[in-house]
Formats: structure tokens, sequence, C-alpha cells
């Protein structure tokens, strides 16, 4: 029986990175796989102290956890490993141990891929620490393999630190299959009624908290060439939720534009909607391109991380530039068909991550593991270490 720690800030159900290693441990359990877990609050000796609430201070507080994470919470878990020297290790986020590194970002592709200039990215030390730690993490023996989320994340990852010591392997994150479902009539009508919807609207909605990165400006910006298109936008905080509203108003389309905040629930979101749009700059994968074809959603997005393996133009739904006028079109475009044609969109955005189920997903991890556990027995080998470069 294959023994797996998966290390990781935190896990829960949800979304990101917490709620991609929480569907691991559950469809690796069921696999017969042996699944312990090592987060941040496992490598607290003490009570984690309080921070006042602001959001300059959110983000400091946020930058010492990356940074304790990544130094105090290698040793200590090194330390945790110590006692399971048979379990393979894999490893989400910060800490510089493990097998297997499940690459969900890059912070320098993604600035870049925004057009932050080199002053801009470097003047936060932060920033800096995360590119010496990860040069080590991917230029020395740290790891022993790297899962990538998509074809294009592994080229950003080659570009940005060059040759890459650990074997690269891709594997897409999946999507839970039985939460995401197209709605019934009844779900349909619910989820509208809920949020003072008429049925015949055609609507598009939006998620993601960092609109910039995320590309609503240029989803508000296609309002104006889709006059019967409304918008539904989860996510953002309220300065950020101010400003997009401001930018809606000046366009004169704040109208057709509703603002939800961040909130669970987002199936009901993508029950009352026809279909999603994401003109986002950098992705390394966007869990929610699957979660919304999963609900039968098309999907509008531009072709970065995972969208362009997923989304085929004119079947689930469109790669589309960076553009308001080329996000607009397509949204009027997919707002205009007939609602006998519109059923065949579903269908095929449905259909199109069906062969994405989290169990097929953590069957290609234990497969992995075990590819490692062979070959450790072959070289006698225990856990990687974190070491420099190479």
């Amino acid at each position: 029986m294959t023994r797996i720690v998966q290390i990781v800030p935190f896990i829960g159900p949800g979304t990101g990175v917490a709620g991609v290693a929480h569907a691991l441990e559950r469809e690796l359990r069921s696999l017969g796989a042996t699944v312990e877990r090592f987060t941040f609050h496992d490598a607290q000796r003490r009570p984690q102290m309080r921070w006042p609430k602001s959001s300059i201070l959110a983000r400091i507080r946020g930058g010492w956890r990356m940074v304790w994470f990544s130094t105090v919470g290698t040793i200590r878990a090194r330390e945790f490993l110590a006692d399971r020297p048979d379990a393979i290790t894999i490893t989400h986020n910060n800490v510089l141990i493990g097998d297997v590194y499940v690459n969900h970002g890059l912070l320098l592709a993604s600035m870049r891929a925004r057009g932050r200039s080199f002053w801009g990215i470097y003047r936060n030390p932060f920033h800096v620490f995360i590119y010496l730690r990860d040069r080590i993490r991917y230029r020395g023996r740290t790891h022993r393999a790297v899962v990538c989320l998509s074809e294009a994340e592994a080229a950003d990852l080659r570009a940005t630190y060059g040759p890459i010591r650990p074997r690269v392997e891709v594997i897409p994150n999946g999507v839970d299959l039985e939460r995401f479902h197209p709605p019934t009539p009844e779900e349909r009508l619910a989820a509208r009624t809920e949020l003072k919807l008429g049925t015949e609207e055609r609507v598009a909605v939006f998620v993601g908290h960092e609109f910039s990165r995320k590309g609503l400006s240029f989803a508000i910006q296609g309002l104006s060439h889709a006059p019967s298109v409304l918008l539904l936008v989860l996510g953002g905080n309220d300065d950020i939720i101010a400003e997009a509203y401001a930018e809606a108003m000046d366009l004169g389309v704040g109208d057709r534009i509703l603002f939800l905040g961040p909130r669970r629930g987002l199936v009901p979101l993508l029950h009352a909607s026809d279909f999603f749009v994401l003109p986002s700059a950098y992705e390394a994968n966007a869990l929610v391109v699957l979660e919304a074809l999963a609900a039968g959603l098309p999907v509008i997005a531009t072709p970065v991380g995972f969208a362009p393996e997923v989304v085929v133009d004119g079947v689930n739904g469109f790669l589309v530039e960076r553009d308001g006028r080329a996000v607009g079109e397509r949204m009027q475009q997919l707002a205009t068909i007939e609602n006998a044609e519109f059923a065949d969109w579903h269908r095929r955005a449905r259909e199109s991550v069906e062969h994405y189920g989290w169990r097929g997903i953590a069957e290609r991890y234990l497969e992995l593991a075990e590819e490692l556990v062979a070959e450790r027995a072959r070289s006698g080998s225990a856990h990687p270490v974190a070491q420099g470069d190479g």
C-alpha cells in the first residue's frame, strides 16, 4: 500500500490550493493509499500571533506566513517525514522538501504577463525571497519531480528558471463532476429567482478575487459590445469592487453588472448563468474554467494556462485576445443563440471535461508516486532534502 504525505499550507473543501489538496486526499484514499497531511498549523508549536485587521497588514501577514512556512516549516516538515521514511511526499507551495512539488503558479511569470517592470517586481522583498527560494527548488535537488498543471505552465517554468533539474510532469487539476453539473430546470429557476433575474436574460459570470490579473475590466468593456448581456461578478473586496463599478458607470453599463462580492457557494451562480468569461493575463490552470464547463457553461477565455487545452473555438467556448471588443463580440454571439441550439453548447461544454474527474487525476498522481517508490527502492535513497544549485 502506497503511503503519501501531502504538505500544504492549508487544506479543506473549496477552491484554490487548499481545495486541490483536499480533493486529492479524498480520492487517493479511495484508491487505497494511506494519506497524511502536514500543514502550516501542524508546523506551529505555539498559538498563532494575532494581527490587527487591515488590508496592508493582511498582505504583510501573508508574506510573513509564506516566509515562515518556507523556512521553519521546511525544518519541521523534515522532522515529520523522518518518522515516515517509506512515504512519498507531495508538496504544494512554500516548503522546500518533498518527492513531488505541485507548481500552482509562478509569481514572476504572472507579474510579467501583467506588464510589470523589473523594478516593479523586485522592489518587494517577498518577491526576491520567492525567486531565490524557487531557484533552489527548481535548479537544485529539493524534489524528484515537479508537476505542472498545464503544458503552458511547464513552458513558463523553463522560461523563468532555465534548465529544471527534477523531471517535469504535466497533470492538470480535476473537477468534482457531481458537485459541478448542468442545472435541472428547477435548479436554474431557483438560482435565478435568488438573484432576482428573469428567465430570458443572457447572463455571463466572472469569478476571481484579483480583478486586474483576471481581466474583469475587459469583461466590463465587453458589455459595450454585448448589449443583451448581464454580468455577474463574484469575488473581490470593497476597494476593487468600487473601482470596477466606477469603470462600469463611466462606460454606461453599470446597470448590467451585479457585484456579488466574495461568496462560498459557486454552484448556484453557475446554474443562474449562461456562459463564463475569464480574460485573464495569467493562469497556471484556472480550476474555475473546468468547474464552469462541468456545469455546462461555454467559456470565453484568453489562451493562458489550461484554457487552450480544453476550450475549442466554436465548440465549447471561445479563446479571445485580452481586449474588450473581442470579449464583448463573443459574449454577444453566445447571447443571440436560440435556446434549442444553446442546449448543444451546454452539452458540449459538459462533455469536454468529463475525463477530468478527480478520480482519474488522483490515479495519475498515484502512478507517479508508485514510480518514485520503485526508483527509491532501486537507489536506496530517502526523502530529498533542500540543496542549492548543482
